[in-house]
C-alpha cells in the first residue's frame, strides 16, 4: 500500500541537464559549489537518520515541478581523486514554497507524492510489465551487461520498474524530466516501454545499414584484391610469352592511333582513352567506354567498294536476274555513268558530298522491290545490306540510343554500315511506308536526315555522338503505297514506280526465273519436268491475278509438288511434260477467267445498270463493277442509297453522277422523271473491300445512264475518270496500272480523260496492242462508246 503524504523541509541539490528518478543511485561532484552548498546543509540540519536533499532537474535555468527525495549515503572521493558523494533516490516529492535553514542552499518546503498502485496486477498491466522486461532484456543482451539483466528481471513493483529506464543513456533529458513528473506508475512504464521500443527499432535499422555498408565495402576490397592479383598473373603469363607491355590486346590507345580513322573521330575516340584511363575498374563508365571505342574501331571509315564501270555489263547483270522494270535499270545505269564521268574529271567529292542516290521503289506487293535492291548492288559491285523497317515504331531505332542508358545501341543505319564493312553499300530500307510513331517518337522523322543528300553526309548517331558520311550510300526504300508515306520523306526520294508485270513477261520470269528455283527446290531437275509455255500463260492469266508474280510461283511449287509426290507413289514415269490440259487435272479449275471469256448471257455487264471500271488497290491494279437500280414508285423509297463501303470522296462522285443526268437528262433523251420519283441505289460489287476516289465518276454516270435507257454496256468496254457537273471528264491517277489491270482482265477497250493520253508513254506496247484506248473529254463521248445499240423488238398484237 502506498503512503499518505508528508510535508518535507529540505535543501535543493540542482542538477544541470540531468535527471535522478527515485532508485537509482549516482555519484557526484562535491566541487560543485551548489552540490558541496546542499550537501553540508543536509548534514547540518539531520537529525538521527542520514542526511536528506531534494534532487531537482534544471534544464535552461528552470527548475523543474516535481523532485526526488534523496539520503546522502557516503561522502568520500571519488575515482579521479575528487571529493564526492554518493546519493541515492527516494521518492517523489511535489516542490512547493521556498523557506529558510542552515547553510548557502536552497531550503524549500515540498510533499511526497503518493503512488497507487492495484493489487493484484490487471491483466494489461501485467503484460506491459513482461514486455519491458523483454525489451530491457534484449538490449541488455545486445550491450553484453548479463548480470544487470538477473537485477531487472528481480524488479517487482510498477512504480520502480519504471524508474528503473532512468539509468538507459540513450533516453534525453526530455524524456527523463517526463518520466520523473508523471505521477502514475501505469503511465509511465507505458512512456519507458515506448521510449525503449524506438530505440531498440532504431538500433536494429543502424545495424542493418552498418552491415549493408561493411559488406560493400569488404566486397569492393575483394575485388580489388583479386583485380591485383589478376593483372599480376596476366604480367607473370606475358613475360613467359615473351610479349612486352605495352603489347596487350586491349590497349586502346594503341589501337586508337594505329586505326585510319578520320581526324575528329580520332580526337572523339583519344578523349574517350583519356576517360577509361581516369576511370577506376570499379566505375561502370569504363565498361560504356569500352562499348563505344569497339563500336567505333569496327566501322569502315575509309573502306570503300570500287565502283564496276562497265556500263553495258551492269545492265547486262540487271537484264539477266529481273525482266522488266526498265525504269530502275535505267535510272542504275545513268548513276553508274555520272559517277564514271565525275571519276574521271576528279570531281568524287563536291562541297563534301559524294554522289550517292536515293530512289523510293513504289510498287504492289510481288513485283521484285526487295530482290531488286540485291541485284543493283552486284550490278554495281557493291555490298549489299537490308534494313527492315516494317512496324518500327522508336526513334532510336534509326538515330541510336544515347550512351547514359543501359544496353544502348548504334542505330540501324550505322548496324548497315557497320555490317557491310564499307561505306558506300547499297542499304535497302524494305517496308518504308509501314513505319509507325507513337510515344517513343517518330522514326520517319528520323529519316529525314538520312535520306536528304545535302545532309546526310555529315549525319550524327544518337550512340556515336561523331560525323558519319553516308553521302556515298545507295539508298533503295521499297514501299507498296506512296500515300502512307509522310509528305517530308516523300520529297527527299526519288521516285520509280513498279506497276506490275503484263502477261507476257510473267511468262518470261516464270521461265527464267521462278520455275529453276521452284524445280531446285522440289528435288527436280529440268529433264525430269518440262512446263511447257501455254500452261505458264494459262496459270499467269487464269490461275492468278495479281500485279506481281508471287502467287504464280506459288502455283509452279504446287504443280511440281504434286508431280513429284504421283512419281513417289508409281503412277508417272519421268520425263513428265506439263501443258496447259494437264493443269486442271493437277492443281483444279482455274479461278480468274476472263470476262470475255465468259457466256455473253453470264457475264456482269448482260443487263442494264451494271458498267465495268477500273481502279488501284494495295496490290496493284483492279477491275471494278457498278450496279445500279432503281426502286418501285410504290415504295416512296425516293433519294440516292450507296453500298460497298465507298469513302467520302466517291459517294460525292455518285451525288455528282445523279445531278448531271437529272439536269443534262433530256439532252440525252434519258427519261429523268424516274431519277425525281423513284430512289437510286447504286452499289459495288466487294463489299467487304473499302473503296474511295473521284475515278469511278465516269462509271457511275455510264451505269445509271445504261440503267435509264434500257441498253446495256458493252462487255469489252471498261473506263476510269472523274465527272463534273457539267459533264467533263477530268484526269485521274494510276492509269497504267489500270490498263495492265484491264489487259490482265480480256477487255479490249478502254476509255480514259484526254488529259491522261500522255500517260500512255508509260504502258507496254504489247499491252497497248492489246487494247483500244479511247481518249475523251466529255461524257456524251462516254456513253456513246460504252453503250450498246438500242434493241428494238417488235410484238404482234394479241
Amino acid at each position: 500500500m502506498a503512503s499518505t503524504s508528508v510535508t518535507l523541509t529540505l535543501p535543493v541539490l540542482p542538477l544541470d541537464d540531468e535527471v535522478v528518478l527515485p532508485g537509482m543511485v549516482v555519484p557526484l561532484d562535491l566541487s560543485d559549489a551548489e552540490v558541496r552548498a546542499a550537501v553540508e546543509a543536509a548534514q547540518a540540519a539531520r537529525g538521527s537518520g542520514k542526511p536528506r536533499v531534494l534532487l531537482v532537474p534544471r534544464v535552461d535555468g528552470k527548475y523543474a515541478g516535481i523532485g526526488v527525495l534523496g539520503t546522502v549515503e557516503q561522502v568520500g572521493r571519488l575515482s579521479d581523486g575528487d571529493p564526492g558523494a554518493l546519493i541515492r533516490g527516494r521518492g517523489r516529492v511535489r516542490i512547493g514554497a521556498g523557506t529558510t535553514g542552515p547553510g548557502a542552499a536552497l531550503w524549500v518546503e515540498g510533499e511526497t507524492v503518493e503512488e497507487k498502485v492495484p493489487d493484484p496486477l490487471p491483466g494489461a498491466v501485467a503484460e506491459l510489465v513482461k514486455e519491458y522486461k523483454a525489451l530491457a532484456t534484449s538490449w541488455l543482451k545486445k550491450r553484453g551487461a548479463w548480470q544487470v539483466v538477473d537485477r531487472v528481471q528481480q524488479i517487482e513493483g510498477v512504480s520502480a520498474l519504471a524508474d528503473n529506464s532512468g539509468y538507459s543513456p540513450f533516453l534525453t533529458v526530455a524524456q527523463k524530466v517526463e518520466l520523473l513528473e508523471t505521477v502514475d506508475p501505469v503511465a509511465r512504464l507505458r512512456l519507458a516501454v515506448k521510449a525503449l521500443s524506438d530505440h531498440l527499432a532504431e538500433q536494429d535499422v543502424a545495424e542493418s545499414i552498418a552491415k549493408d555498408v561493411q559488406d560493400g565495402v569488404e566486397k569492393q576490397q575483394r575485388e580489388f584484391l583479386l583485380r591485383r592479383q589478376l593483372e599480376a598473373v596476366r604480367k607473370e603469363l606475358r613475360e613467359l610469352g615473351g610479349e612486352k607491355e605495352g603489347e596487350e590486346s586491349d590497349d586502346y590507345r594503341t589501337r586508337v592511333e594505329a586505326a585510319d580513322l578520320p581526324e575528329k573521330v580520332r580526337e572523339a575516340a583519344l578523349k574517350e582513352v583519356d576517360k577509361l584511363e581516369r576511370a577506376s575498374d570499379q566505375s561502370p563508365e569504363g565498361s560504356w567506354i569500352r562499348t563505344w571505342l569497339d563500336t567505333v574501331l569496327e566501322l569502315p571509315w575509309n573502306e570503300r567498294s570500287e565502283d564496276q564501270y562497265d556500263i553495258q555489263g551492269a545492265r547486262a547483270v540487271l537484264d539477266a536476274e529481273h525482266a522488266g522494270l526498265d525504269d530502275v535499270k535505267d535510272r542504275i545505269t545513268e548513276y553508274l555513268a555520272v559517277r564514271k564521268r565525275r571519276g574521271e574529271r576528279g570531281m568524287g567529292v563536291i562541297g563534301g558530298r559524294r554522289g550517292g542516290a536515293v530512289l523510293a521503289l513504289v510498287g504492289p506487293p510481288g513485283v521484285g522491290k526487295t530482290s531488286l535492291g540485291e541485284s543493283v548492288a552486284h550490278a554495281m559491285g557493291r555490298k549489299f545490306v537490308r534494313v527492315a523497317l516494317g512496324g518500327v515504331r522508336d526513334e532510336a531505332e534509326i538515330r541510336g540510343h544515347r550512351r547514359t542508358y543501359v544496353g544502348a545501341l548504334p542505330g540501324r543505319i550505322v548496324r548497315a554500315i557497320k555490317e557491310a564493312g564499307s561505306m558506300n553499300p547499297v542499304v535497302l530500307l524494305d517496308e518504308i511506308d509501314k513505319v509507325g510513331s507513337d510515344f517513343r517518337g517518330d522514326p520517319a522523322a528520323a529519316l529525314l536526315e538520312v535520306l536528304d543528300p545535302a545532309q546526310n553526309h555529315t549525319f550524327r548517331d544518337h550512340y556515336l555522338e561523331v560525323e558519319l558520311d553516308l553521302s556515298d550510300v545507295v539508298f533503295l526504300a521499297t514501299a507498296n503505297v506512296l500515300e502512307a508515306i509522310p509528305e517530308a520523306l516523300a520529297d527527299r526520294m526519288e521516285l520509280v514506280r513498279l506497276d506490275g508485270y503484263t502477261e507476257d513477261e510473267k511468262v518470261v520470269i516464270a521461265r527464267d526465273h521462278l520455275l529453276p528455283r521452284q524445280l531446285e527446290r522440289a528435288g527436280l531437275t529440268a529433264e525430269e519436268v518440262v512446263l511447257e509455255e501455254e500452261a505458264l500463260r494459262k496459270l499467269a492469266g487464269e490461275y492468278t491475278r495479281e500485279a506481281g508474280v508471287r502467287t504464280l510461283e506459288r502455283s509452279i511449287a504446287r504443280l511440281l509438288r504434286k508431280v513429284a509426290a504421283q512419281h513417289e507413289l508409281g503412277e508417272w514415269e519421268f520425263p513428265f511434260t506439263i501443258g496447259a490440259g494437264e493443269l486442271r487435272g493437277l492443281i483444279g479449275r482455274p479461278h480468274h477467267v476472263p470476262e470475255s471469256a465468259q457466256d455473253p448471257a453470264e457475264r456482269r455487264t448482260a443487263v442494264p445498270g451494271v458498267a465495268t471500271g477500273l481502279a488501284v488497290t494495295g496490290a496493284g491494279g483492279d477491275v471494278l463493277f457498278v450496279e445500279a437500280s432503281l426502286a418501285d414508285p410504290e415504295t416512296g423509297a425516293a433519294g440516292l442509297t450507296l453500298t460497298g463501303q465507298l469513302g467520302d470522296v466517291m459517294k460525292e462522285s455518285a451525288q455528282i453522277a445523279l445531278s448531271f443526268l437529272r439536269s443534262h437528262g433530256a439532252e440525252l433523251e434519258l427519261p429523268v422523271a424516274d431519277l425525281k420519283d423513284r430512289g437510286v441505289h447504286i452499289h459495288f460489287p466487294a463489299g467487304a473491300v473499302p473503296k474511295d476516289g473521284p475515278s469511278a465518276g465516269i462509271t457511275m454516270t455510264t451505269a445509271l445512264a445504261s440503267l435509264l435507257s434500257g441498253r446495256q454496256v458493252r462487255t469489252d468496254v471498261a473506263m476510269t475518270g472523274e465527272v463534273s457537273l457539267t459533264g467533263r471528264v477530268l484526269p485521274i491517277g494510276g492509269v497504267k496500272q489500270k490498263l495492265l489491270a484491264a489487259h490482265r482482265a480480256g477487255l479490249t477497250t478502254v476509255i480514259i480523260p484526254k488529259r491522261n493520253e500522255a500517260d500512255l508513254d508509260d504502258v507496254p506496247g504489247e499491252v497497248l496492242e492489246g487494247l483500244e484506248v479511247h481518249p475523251v473529254t466529255d461524257v456524251r463521248q462516254v456513253l456513246e462508246l460504252a453503250l450498246a445499240p438500242a434493241v428494238v423488238s417488235f410484238t404482234k398484237a394479241a
